[in-house]
């Protein structure tokens, strides 16, 4: 089997992210919703993915981002699960419960329904959590993409969270 079953520059980003983190000795864990687990996927299609990746968790419902990274139902309930304040909480939740160094969070809307004004079909928002960071420092982006299909907003939004897996990422 090739290993040409994902789009190739996401299998290229996903290279990056996996020699740059080897090189530091980092481990990194990802919290994905709409990407439903492409990040991960696209991380252990490349050989030596098993010294970095320490965990993925594909919290889709409301009630799994709760259960399994501990994101506050109050959270979920005043900001919506594709806010700044829920992508952060996965992420965090992430950091805490893999262990990893590092944790990328992806939550939004992919389509084709399920937008609304406020959140139309291609918004995504993601969050970063470094283990020994302050807290108080959140690092969290909210990118529209446009609808441009679901498979689409899907990918674009992997390379972003792989972008941000990478150690220099801003």
């Amino acid at each position: 089997m090739s290993d040409m079953t994902l789009p190739p520059e996401l299998v290229d980003a996903a290279r990056r992210v996996v020699e740059a983190n080897r090189a530091l000795g980092r481990r990194v864990a990802v919290a994905e919703s709409c990407t439903g687990g492409l990040v991960s996927a696209a991380l252990t299609e490349i050989p030596g993915s098993s010294e970095v990746l320490e965990a993925g968790f594909v919290t889709y419902s409301n009630s799994a981002k709760q259960h399994l990274l501990s994101v506050s139902g109050d959270v979920l309930d005043t900001f919506g699960a594709v806010s700044i304040a829920v992508a952060w909480s996965m992420a965090q939740g992430a950091l805490i419960k893999s262990g990893a160094d590092v944790a990328v969070a992806i939550t939004g809307v992919a389509g084709p329904g399920g937008g609304s004004e406020k959140k139309p079909v291609g918004t995504v928002v993601f969050a970063r959590a470094e283990r020994g960071g302050d807290p108080a420092d959140v690092v969290a982006d909210k990118r529209f993409f446009g609808d441009l299909g679901r498979g689409g907003v899907r990918l674009q939004a992997a390379l972003c969270a792989l972008e941000l897996l990478l150690p220099d990422a801003p």
